[in-house]
């Protein structure tokens, strides 16, 4: 017996690790994205800056209702949550991201477990590879926006009801949890949520018989329940404004569709998901395709009907930006991994059946080989301000050349080891490393330098510490930075003559508003100064 539970014990441990090797292994690799930076941090002026700026409103007065002394538009999920990690780690660009950052792990882990039940282990491994390196997506990660998080919660509302369908024993429990992330989500995204929740209508009325999603009142209780935060928030809300907070969330969501503010071709999102995936989202093309034809067995109403669905929905809604189409690239991430394994498959199979597999590798070589020699040009140019991409696309150039010389080697060389895993591999490389380059470089995390360079100057922020700094008629989108640098807040003004005499001021020159008091410039960054006022009689 003892002999037994010796022997047995090696096994246990392998059992372990094989268990927990795909987590750590994620990590491991989306870590280092999340992390590597210039050591310098600025936020982005629209929306991190808003939401940032916001939050220190809430954390500063200690009003987490309505801080800002009106009706607020949104629901203030993003502003607790940037608001709670200042109460935790102090106002910084690390606190305003860090929700996101969290949310963005857990989403990829989610991607994971959501991808072992509808694909496969070693599928649903790819394609949280793949969305760890899906540009978009992990710029958002590394923002103050509440995109990710609501992306995270329905992630986990998704995971959930594959999970009451799969353990009916336990269905109660899984069924509250999704409604409870989805009632969440409008805490965090408002009724832009409820784009995903009619995106798995396939899912939920195509299967219903199967599942009984929709018949299930825990689900719905879930939901009530996770609506709560939002209806007391509403109601101390309207203690203060009365129905206008309730209008104000209705309006914003009809301006929204009705006055279009950016580009107004229904076909946005045809071109701009590609660019900002590629080349993830060709390879997703074919997953889609393949899915289809039903090579994709099991719940193919959610990998392909409720991406579908929810394309359709945003390009018919008038504002179309491009982190509006954030919740679709876990599932390109999914619908890529099962084109790539695919196309896998035809690279092992050899000589007869090779010409799809061949030509890609052959195109990024030839791609690879652009990029190095536009890089070798930029680097020849010796321009500073854009050596820094050439960078970039050196080494996203050497990494292209990986895909041929791995076929070259196989095929040419009978080098047999390199399997489709080395070949799949040589597509996740390069994405891998250009994007580990230029969060290193401070692409994803020092959008605006000068300004923090500014505000670090010993001379400014020693004025900015200490004494309060009036906002006359400061406009435009930088401005929320003043606004967020600043953490003694003066009122906003229309004129210089109303900021007292020897006080401090922002001045936008841009506005050119009349002066009838004298004032010397202590600073300027931009079209933006710095300014105090000095007495009348001099």
């Amino acid at each position: 017996m003892l002999y037994r539970l010796h022997f047995l014990q090696p096994l246990w441990r392998q059992i372990r690790i094989a268990t927990v090797f795909p987590y750590i292994s994620l990590l491991v690799w989306i870590l280092p994205l999340l992390l590597f930076s210039s050591g310098q941090n600025s936020l982005m002026a629209h929306d991190e800056g808003l939401y940032a700026w916001r939050s220190r409103r809430m954390f500063d007065s200690g009003d987490w209702i309505a801080p800002w002394g009106n009706i607020h538009h949104k629901t203030p999920g993003p502003y607790w949550l940037i608001a709670t990690a200042y109460e935790l780690f102090g106002v910084s660009e690390f606190s305003v991201r860090i929700p996101s950052t969290i949310a963005g792990i857990l989403a990829l882990l989610l991607v994971y477990e959501i991808g072992k039940i509808i694909l496969s282990k070693k599928l649903a491994w790819l394609a949280a590879a793949i969305l760890s390196v899906e540009f978009l997506w992990l710029q958002y990660c590394r923002l103050g926006t509440p995109d990710v998080p609501m992306i995270f919660l329905v992630l986990l509302a998704i995971w959930s009801l594959l999970k009451a369908e799969l353990h009916p024993r336990y269905r109660y429990i899984w069924s509250f949890i999704a409604g409870v992330s989805l009632g969440l989500g409008f805490l965090v995204r408002s009724f832009m949520i409820f784009l995903p929740i009619i995106a798995l209508l396939p899912y939920l009325i195509g299967e219903h018989r199967r599942h009984r999603h929709l018949a299930n009142p825990i689900l719905y209780l879930g939901f009530v329940v996770g609506l709560i935060p939002t209806f007391s928030w509403l109601w101390l809300s309207w203690l203060r404004y009365g129905n206008g907070s309730f209008e104000e969330l209705f309006k914003f969501v009809i301006r929204q569709n009705s006055e279009p503010r950016y580009p107004t071709s229904i076909l946005f999102y045809v071109w701009n998901i590609p660019v900002k995936s590629f080349p993830w989202a060709g390879f997703g093309f074919l997953g889609l395709f393949l899915g289809f034809r039903r090579y994709i067995t099991r719940y193919h109403l959610i990998l392909v009907g409720f991406p579908l669905v929810l394309f359709v929905e945003l390009s018919l809604f008038s504002t179309r930006l491009a982190h509006y189409s954030l919740c679709l690239y876990p599932f390109i991430a999914m619908l890529a991994a099962v084109g790539l394994d695919w196309l896998g498959r035809i690279y092992q199979l050899g000589l007869t059946k090779r010409n799809i597999p061949r030509n890609l590798s052959y195109a990024c070589g030839v791609l690879g080989i652009l990029l190095l020699l536009t890089a070798i040009v930029i680097f020849a140019w010796d321009d500073a301000d854009i050596s820094k991409y050439a960078i970039i696309g050196l080494i996203v150039g050497l990494g292209w050349l990986i895909l041929p010389l791995i076929w070259i080697a196989r095929y040419h060389f009978d080098l047999k080891f390199l399997t489709a895993r080395y070949w799949l591999a040589g597509w996740l490389i390069p994405c891998w490393l250009a994007l580990a380059v230029a969060g290193n470089l401070g692409l994803f995390s020092d959008y605006n330098p000068l300004y923090k360079d500014f505000f670090q100057q010993r001379a400014i922020a020693s004025i900015l510490q200490t004494h309060p700094i009036y906002f006359v008629q400061v406009g435009g989108k930088n401005s929320v930075l003043l606004n967020f640098y600043t953490p003694v807040r003066g009122k906003q003004v229309d004129t210089v003559s109303q900021v007292p005499a020897f006080s401090y001021a922002w001045i936008d020159t841009k506005q050119t508003p009349r002066f009838s008091k004298s004032y010397r410039i202590l600073g300027a960054v931009q079209n933006y100064q710095l300014i105090q006022v000095l007495p009348q009689d001099r």
